[in-house]
């Protein structure tokens, strides 16, 4: 049966699941019960009560009865990804190792563990433990051979002011207006996640118009994280309370608009130019001069879009290194040429002939 995108179900996970098609998902986020086997109430050194999660659906008899749920749903979610998706589970340190460990025994492949860094964490109140201040996500492709990943690595960069981003991201726990209350004032799910969260990675794993999954829907942050940056989603919750909230949240969320998605693409995706073709567009000419940009070294071009230093000669990525004595070089951004406002790297002539190239 197929399911339509920008869908919230209500029922249980794998069950619902198991009617959805085959390699229909782009990416799936999961953010499954934890296990957390609390023991009776947590109180704070002033004895009022923290609202922790007691919920049914975080209880579990056993280990065993655990690792048989998460290997059911994972299972599921695995069936309904495109051979190119990935997924992405959360956890902390009650369950992401036991989920870790049956992702891999199902064929999934780990791409990276990122921790979750909380900038506002609660306080361990016993003072028997460190303060657990952060949460684990693993992002994983489908498996082993997979290469066709979605991974938009330079709009990360970017958003991290132009600095290759790590796999520790700090963000606030989901308070404020962000935090969704009940009738009663008090929070309307005890493990809401901040918005900024699926924001980061839905941009880094996921084109505009791709399906996300998340099986474990709660009060709606995929849905409307995912339908604010020009995504579609599908949804699976079995409390109707939470279905309930979600749909209103959601239908309060304004996309962007169509151009505002558009994020710095990878230049491993642009044609390729050869250097030669610089100067058969008539950028430069042979005899011209190249130069590295301290002036330390310079090179002669020749007819053929090789270059020429003293008793060396090759490509300008080849030169480039064999002056440097380096064992690689891009020459792209190592040579320069003079122009009206000094020197320029010659990536930007190469740019120039991508820009009159015909759109794919």
């Amino acid at each position: 049966m197929g399911v339509s995108a920008d869908t919230i179900i209500h029922g249980d996970c794998i069950e619902e699941l198991k009617k959805l098609p085959e390699k229909s998902v782009d990416l799936v986020f999961a953010d499954p019960p934890y296990n957390l086997q609390l023991g009776g109430d947590l109180l704070r050194p002033d004895n009022s009560k923290v609202d922790a999660v007691d919920d049914h659906w975080d209880q579990f008899e056993s280990f065993a009865a655990y690792d048989k749920f998460t290997r059911e749903w994972l299972t599921e979610c695995r069936r309904v990804l495109k051979d190119d998706g990935a997924l992405w589970v959360i956890g902390s340190y009650h369950n992401i190792f036991r989920v870790g460990a049956t992702l891999q025994d199902l064929g999934f492949w780990l791409l990276n563990d990122i921790v979750w860094r909380k900038a506002n964490p609660m306080p361990n109140f016993k003072g028997t433990r460190f303060t657990n201040a952060h949460e684990t996500l693993i992002w994983a492709a489908k498996g082993r051979g997979s290469r066709r990943y979605t991974f938009n690595y330079d709009a990360m960069k970017m958003a991290n002011d132009d600095v290759q981003m790590r796999s520790d991201w700090t963000f606030p726990l989901c308070t404020g207006e962000e935090r969704l209350k009940d009738e009663n004032g008090a929070k309307a799910h005890p493990t809401q996640k901040p918005e900024a969260l699926l924001h980061r990675l839905i941009l880094a794993s996921t084109k505009p118009g791709d399906v996300i999954l998340d099986p474990f829907f709660g009060t709606g942050t995929t849905g409307a994280a995912a339908k604010r940056l020009g995504r579609r989603y599908i949804g699976l919750e079995q409390d109707e309370k939470y279905v309930n909230l979600a749909r209103d949240r959601i239908s309060k969320v304004i996309p962007m608009a169509a151009r505002d998605l558009e994020v710095t693409g990878s230049k491993k995706s642009e044609p390729r130019v050869p250097f030669g073709q610089v100067l058969e567009a008539g950028l430069l000419s042979p005899g011209d001069t190249l130069y590295c940009s301290k002036g330390a070294h310079a090179a002669r071009v020749r007819a053929d879009g090789s270059l020429v230093v003293g008793d060396l000669s090759g490509s300008i990525h080849k030169v480039g290194a064999m002056v440097q004595s380096a064992p690689a070089c891009n020459g792209w951004t190592y040579w320069h040429f003079k122009s009206d406002k000094g020197l320029a790297p010659i990536d930007v002539l190469r740019s120039k002939i991508r820009s009159a190239m015909p759109s794919a």
